[in-house]
């Protein structure tokens, strides 16, 4: 919580979190629930909005203001839009725009008719006439008021004709003179008229953008961009002057007309990005799909007979946008797991700004015309979530996540027992019961909810930290009370509810036990056994653990110190196993090879398995075997044995201690406990033990045993009832002990080895005093 508290108040680039910790620890619930707390303190961030570009249409500008300003502005725009076509119309139906129109057309008419009439004049003092055709202005010739005949202009003489042709030549080079002086005048008056409608559009729509030049004044972009639309809706005037009977553009003919014609008062509305307006204090926003479109955002396209069209209104923001000012919370597996996600975060945060971006435009083979909004500043602190493993990679692996995410905030599996930490966990028991309409639990019903926490840990100063774990004994709990009419949990409830739950998964459990129950599995619970001892182990079948014991034996004869594994030998061993075993290969070395060599060979194995082998918690299984089977002295059957050794005899601690001794016990129940039966265990792992109740009863009643090991010595000692032995000053054992024993052994290999020979043909031959039964002669031994 430190860190966390670290990571979220400082507000330096490059501090971004990331929250690490087994699943089910509550990490994403925590995490939320104070960064709502802390948000709610802080100001609420700006909206922000995309508008048209007039300088750029390809590339729409995008606008800041305070919460829920962006949904007002569009909201301003629609009415804009809406009252200026009313406006506009309404203003070109007046009398006034009428008579200045007709004025204007006046003054053009005025100006243009005396040119029409003297190229009239020109052309008859020529003995031509202009007349107008479908295919242009013609000139005509003439005798007297009417046009020439075609048989007329043949009896003309050549003079005549060529005068003729002359005078025309003189007349269409005038007519074009005069048209050119008459377009010009058309277009001036064009341009008057035209400049006429900008003023009457500009005069109706001037007191509409006033209204909202003094609304936005304290904006000056948005007063910018209301200016230009000033600008610019005069020149758009088809827009607004067609209408129907509701005031929007004409109605188009054809469903293809419609979704070909183009709407200019489209550049005129407001695509918002992000809509803070219902928001108290800053966003915490969850994305549970972090994809590349989901996180910065898309472009999105319509589709029209065939076409496909965008503008500024498709522009749809993403998890980064909207969580801009406040947090955003992703799951780093899911970011990862997404293509081109991680990349896209990654170049945000860098940058410190979100660019809209559609993938198939970066890495198209050719390019295409599309949108390119201008990026929206970012200001948002990444909280990613994930296990310890990933941070490890990511920290190791990606410079820039290194440079990105400087916090950690490391979620442990579990807390020191102590009354806060009760308190906590019942506090965390009565919100899931509220939320969740469950029983509440009275003081026994905590207490033993308290208790399987610590033994999920195997720690009885620690509980787990792992909240769905306990709400979910939580609500199976509240199932059960429900179903003895309880009206609150009871301590039965919960012990209830952890054994259903652990009797609907052990299937497997109940087979293995039969097999042993019935000798398929060789499980002794009675007796001695020379080189055989009963080893634990804890499997692990999902939700689901528990011990079983095996068969541990050992094989000695003569041989050159050769210690052998049959397990790792046909690679059924794991390396941590492999290791634990070459451990005891040293331990025999330094204990027993200082005067004589170890000259053995000594095999041991998991009697009965076909799987893996991993772990070295069977090492001091494997060493009390190896022992028993040099020594001779048999060991007792009714002991089961866990714990690793070091190369010095001293029994170290293992995990799965109360799985394994529950394993153990429930053997010797099913056959009848007999009062010496009992587990050995490391000294070091007192404190991790947490059985259950039936356990302790029996350890209670004097009927099942648990004994606790700091060395070998001691170990050896319980399991055979002969005394270890010290080694004396003449670096002896007494007479009697294990360690003597098991010396007198190792002397009498190394002795054999001395005199067993090699004959002249390389070939070994018989020991000294058997050859020299076999020839009769002595002859001196050649050691190898």
């Amino acid at each position: 919580m430190e860190a966390l508290q670290f990571g979220v108040g400082i507000d330096s680039p490059g501090y971004n979190i990331f929250v690490s910790g087994v699943t089910g620890s509550g990490r994403t619930s925590i995490v939320h629930s104070y960064l709502e707390q802390v948000a709610g303190s802080r100001p609420t961030p700006d909206d922000w909005v995309h508008v048209h570009d007039f300088d750029h249409a390809d590339r729409p500008k995008v606008l800041s203001l305070p919460a829920g300003g962006g949904r007002e502005l569009a909201a301003d725009m629609e009415t804009f839009i809406r009252e200026a076509r009313q406006q506009i119309a309404h203003s070109f139906e007046t009398e006034r725009y009428a008579e200045r129109r007709r004025q204007l057309v006046a003054e053009l008419e005025q100006r243009r008719d005396p040119l029409l009439e003297e190229l009239g004049k020109f052309a008859r003092a020529r003995g031509f006439v202009i007349e107008a055709t479908p295919g242009g202005m013609v000139t005509v010739p003439i005798k007297g008021e009417r046009p020439m005949k075609p048989e007329e202009l043949q009896k003309l003489t050549d003079a005549e004709r060529q005068a003729v042709e002359q005078h025309a030549i003189e007349v269409q080079t005038q007519v074009a003179s005069t048209f050119r002086r008459v377009g010009q005048l058309e277009r001036e008056g064009a341009e008057l008229l035209g400049k006429l409608d900008r003023e009457i559009a500009s005069f109706a729509i001037e007191p509409l953008l006033h209204g909202l030049r003094e609304k936005y004044s304290r904006h000056p972009d948005v007063i910018t961009h209301l200016d230009r639309i000033g600008q610019d809706v005069p020149d758009h005037l088809p827009d607004f002057r067609q209408r129907d009977g509701q005031g929007g553009a004409a109605e188009s003919s054809s469903p293809f007309e419609a979704a070909m014609a183009t709407d200019h008062t489209n550049r005129y509305r407001v695509n918002v990005i992000v809509d803070n307006g219902g928001l108290t204090g800053a966003p915490v926003m969850v994305e549970t799909n972090p994809t590349y479109y989901n996180l910065v955002g898309r472009i999105e396209y319509r589709a029209t007979f065939g076409t496909m069209f965008t503008d500024f209104r498709q522009v749809k923001g993403g998890a980064l946008q909207r969580a801009n000012g406040g947090f955003l919370i992703l799951e780093a597996a899911d970011v990862l797991g997404n293509p081109f996600a991680w990349q896209a975060l990654v170049r945000a945060l860098s940058t410190r700004e979100v660019r809209i971006e559609n993938l198939g435009e970066q890495y198209s083979a050719s390019p295409t015309g599309s949108l390119s909004p201008a990026p929206i500043p970012l200001s948002t602190k990444v909280v990613l979530v994930g296990p310890p493993i990933l941070y490890q990679l990511l920290h190791r692996l990606d410079d820039e996540f290194r440079e990105l995410f400087k916090v950690r905030v490391d979620f442990a599996p579990e807390v020191e027992w102590t009354a806060e930490s009760v308190e906590a966990l019942g506090a965390f028991i009565s919100r899931w019961v509220a939320i969740n309409n469950l029983k509440h639990f009275d003081r026994g019903g905590v207490a033993s909810l308290v208790e399987e926490a610590a033994r999920w840990q195997d720690d009885q100063r620690k509980l787990s930290t792992r909240l769905r774990d306990v709400a979910d004994l939580a609500t199976e709990a509240s199932y059960w009370a429900g179903r003895q009419s309880h009206q609150l949990v009871q301590s039965d409830d919960v012990k209830r509810a952890i054994n259903e739950k652990a009797r609907r998964s052990s299937l497997t459990e109940e087979r293995l036990r039969e097999m042993i129950d019935d000798g398929t599995i060789r499980v002794e619970t009675e007796g001695t056994r020379i080189g055989q001892l009963n080893g634990l182990s804890v499997v692990e079948l999902g939700d689901h653990r528990f011990g079983m014991p095996s068969r541990v034996s050992a094989s000695v004869a003569l041989g050159r110190g050769t210690l052998e594994s049959i397990d790792r030998e046909t690679e059924m061993g794991g390396p941590i196993h492999n290791k634990g075993f070459l451990i005891v290969s040293g331990y025999l070395a330094g204990k027993y090879a200082q005067k004589w060599p170890l000259a053995m060979r000594a095999t041991l194995t998991f009697e009965q398995s076909y799987d893996e082998v991993e772990g070295d918690s069977a090492s001091s299984t494997e060493l009390y075997a190896l022992l028993s089977a040099l020594a001779g002295v048999p060991l007792k059957q009714n002991i089961a044995v866990t714990g690793s050794v070091d190369q010095h005899g001293s029994v170290q601690a293992v995990g799965g201690v109360t799985d394994k001794i529950e394993g153990f016990f429930k053997v010797c129940r099913s056959r009848g406990l007999s009062g010496d039966q009992g587990v050995m265990i490391p000294a070091s792992n007192v404190r991790h033990l947490m059985l259950s109740d039936d356990v302790v009863g029996a350890v209670r009643d004097g009927k099942f045993s648990i004994w606790a090991v700091a060395d070998v010595d001691e170990g050896i000692e319980i399991l055979t009832g002969t005394p270890a032995g010290h080694r004396s000053a003449d670096g002896e054992y007494a007479a009697g002990t294990i360690h003597h024993l098991v010396a007198q052994r190792l002397q009498s290999y190394a002795e054999l080895q001395a005199t067993f020979g090699v004959g002249p043909n390389g070939k070994g031959h018989l020991a000294l005093s058997e050859t020299a039964a076999v020839t009769g002669r002595r002859r001196k031994a050649r050691p190898i």
